[in-house]
C-alpha cells in the first residue's frame, strides 16, 4: 500500500515541477533571466572582438597622443582667453576633458606647456623657410610661395592666436619671449637672409637693404597678426592682398628692389 502512495506522491512532485519550469516560479523566473542577462553582453562582447581587428583598436601609445594632443589644443584655448598667467591648468584639464594630474604626466608646469605648443606648432613651419628652394627659382617666386604657407598654415589656422600671445605675454614673461626667438624668430630671420643672400648674388636685388634687414620681408604677416586681433572686427583686413602689395613695393614690377 505504501509503496504505489509513494509512487503516486513522487509522480505529484515531479509533475508539479515541471509546471513550474514552464509556467515559472518568481525565484526561478528570476534565475533564468539574469543568466539570460548576464549572457547578452557578454555576446555582444563577442561579436565586437569578431568585428574589431587588432589594427582598429586604438593602442595605448594611439591613446596618450590623443589625450597629449586634447591638451595642447585646450592649453591654446585657455592661454588665448585668459592669457599666460591667468590660465590655470585645471581649467586645461576640464577643456580637454582630463583631470588635472594627466597634464603633469606630460608636462612638467604650464611654461612647458607653452614651449611644447610653440614647439608642435610653429618650428614646423620654420622648416619650410630653411629648405633650400627650387634650383633657379627667383627670389620673388620663392617668397611668394613662403607667403601662401603663412596664410594657409598660420594665419589661416590657431597657429595666429600663439604668435599673438607671445607679442602680448612677452613683455611680462621673458622667458616665454626667449624660447620663441630662439626656436621661430632667430631661425626665421637667418633661413630669410640666407634666401636674400643668394638672391643679392645673383644679382636679383639691386642692393642689400633686404639682406641686411630680412625683417622688413616678414613685417607685414606680423602687423596682420596684431590687426587681426585688435581692429579687423572694425575694418577687416585683406591680408593676402596686403602682402601682394608688400611684394610690389619690394620688387616692384621686374622683381628688382627700386
Amino acid at each position: 500500500m505504501s509503496g504505489p502512495k509513494m509512487d503516486r506522491a513522487d509522480a505529484r512532485r515531479t509533475k508539479r515541477a515541471h509546471e513550474a519550469m514552464s509556467a515559472g516560479e518568481p525565484g526561478d523566473e528570476a534565475s533564468r533571466d539574469g543568466r539570460s542577462r548576464r549572457a547578452i553582453p557578454a555576446a555582444v562582447k563577442a561579436a565586437e572582438r569578431k568585428t574589431l581587428s587588432p589594427a582598429s583598436r586604438p593602442s595605448r601609445a594611439d591613446k596618450t597622443a590623443f589625450r597629449r594632443e586634447a591638451i595642447l589644443a585646450a592649453a591654446l584655448e585657455e592661454f588665448a582667453a585668459r592669457g599666460f598667467a591667468a590660465a590655470r591648468l585645471e581649467d586645461v584639464a576640464a577643456r580637454a576633458g582630463v583631470g588635472k594630474g594627466t597634464i603633469y604626466l606630460h608636462f612638467r608646469d604650464k611654461e612647458a606647456l607653452f614651449q611644447e605648443l610653440v614647439t608642435t606648432m610653429l618650428v614646423p613651419f620654420i622648416a619650410n623657410l630653411e629648405a633650400p628652394p627650387p634650383a633657379g627659382a627667383p627670389i620673388r617666386m620663392v617668397i611668394e610661395h613662403l607667403i601662401d604657407l603663412f596664410l594657409r598654415e598660420i594665419y589661416g589656422t590657431e597657429r595666429r592666436k600663439l604668435i599673438r600671445l607671445v607679442m602680448t605675454e612677452g613683455p611680462r614673461f621673458p622667458q616665454l619671449a626667449e624660447f620663441h626667438y630662439n626656436n621661430v624668430v632667430k631661425r626665421a630671420i637667418a633661413a630669410m637672409r640666407a634666401l636674400l643672400e643668394g638672391a643679392h648674388r645673383r644679382g636679383e636685388l639691386r642692393n642689400d637693404a633686404l639682406v641686411r634687414f630680412p625683417q622688413l620681408v616678414i613685417a607685414p604677416a606680423l602687423m596682420a597678426i596684431v590687426w587681426s586681433g585688435l581692429f579687423d572686427r572694425f575694418a577687416a583686413l585683406d591680408v593676402a592682398a596686403l602682402m601682394r602689395a608688400h611684394l610690389e613695393l619690394i620688387f616692384g614690377g621686374s622683381g628688382e628692389v627700386p
